[in-house]
């Protein structure tokens, strides 16, 4: 189940395995010592922390540990997949959609709210939260456009309808067709600013109106 409490328990399962603490495993893997004290886990605000997908994959590249082995470390709790078209997607309970950067700026793969609709879909096998389940879906990267946070082939997990805050990495979809993931930087009711991930990139900005849907990245399997 992919939560902000599974994923830390993931970890702290891999410290144990390999007879470190948490400290212990952020050491090794390069990062500051305290990166994964369960004092850094949620904000001053109370506001959930969660590790970065760079730190994630110090770690499993200091272990020796596989993505999948990962996410076996995880707590499964898996319920059958509702809420996506009928007949758009096999009914494999732990597969979320999947379409490639290229495809997306395409009509016809996304409703009104953003969410995957229509035929043309492949599908991945990921751990989501059930409650998250019914709309999260997956990008796969083409391109360097996103270096040098996000490689060709990297899979961004993509939560549609959730809140999204200043700093948060989004997809946005224009009315035009274009697509692109971004960090942002601020948004009123009138208009959206974002962030590039690659520097050799501009930042953009948006007027609402022109906005077709935004949507948060929460996870990249990279």
């Amino acid at each position: 189940m992919l939560s902000h409490e599974s994923i830390w328990k993931a970890l702290d399962t891999l410290a144990e395995r390999h007879d470190m603490t948490a400290s212990g495993l952020a050491r090794r893997a390069g990062l500051d010592p305290t990166s994964f004290n369960k004092s850094k886990r949620h904000g001053p605000d109370g506001r959930l922390r969660w590790p970065s997908t760079e730190s994630l994959a110090k770690v499993l590249e200091a272990t020796g540990v596989s993505l999948d082995q990962f996410m076996s470390y995880m707590p499964q709790a898996m319920t059958p997949r509702t809420g996506l078209p009928e007949g758009s997607f096999p009914p494999q309970a732990s597969a979320i959609p999947l379409l490639g950067f290229a495809q997306a700026g395409a009509g016809g793969f996304f409703d009104d709210g953003g969410f995957p609709a229509g035929q043309g879909w492949d599908v991945v096998d990921f751990p989501t939260d059930p409650g998250r389940k019914a709309g999260v879906y997956a990008l796969e990267v083409q391109g360097d456009s996103m270096l040098p946070l996000y490689r060709d082939g990297d899979r961004l997990i993509v939560e549609p309808g959730a809140q999204i805050r200043r700093g948060d990495r989004v997809v946005l979809k224009t009315r035009e067709g274009e697509v692109m993931a971004k960090v942002l930087l601020r948004q009123s009711a009138r208009t959206i600013e974002l962030g590039s991930l690659n520097p050799s990139h501009p930042n953009r900005s948006f007027e609402m109106a022109d906005v077709e849907w935004i949507a948060r990245i929460i996870w990249a399997s990279q």
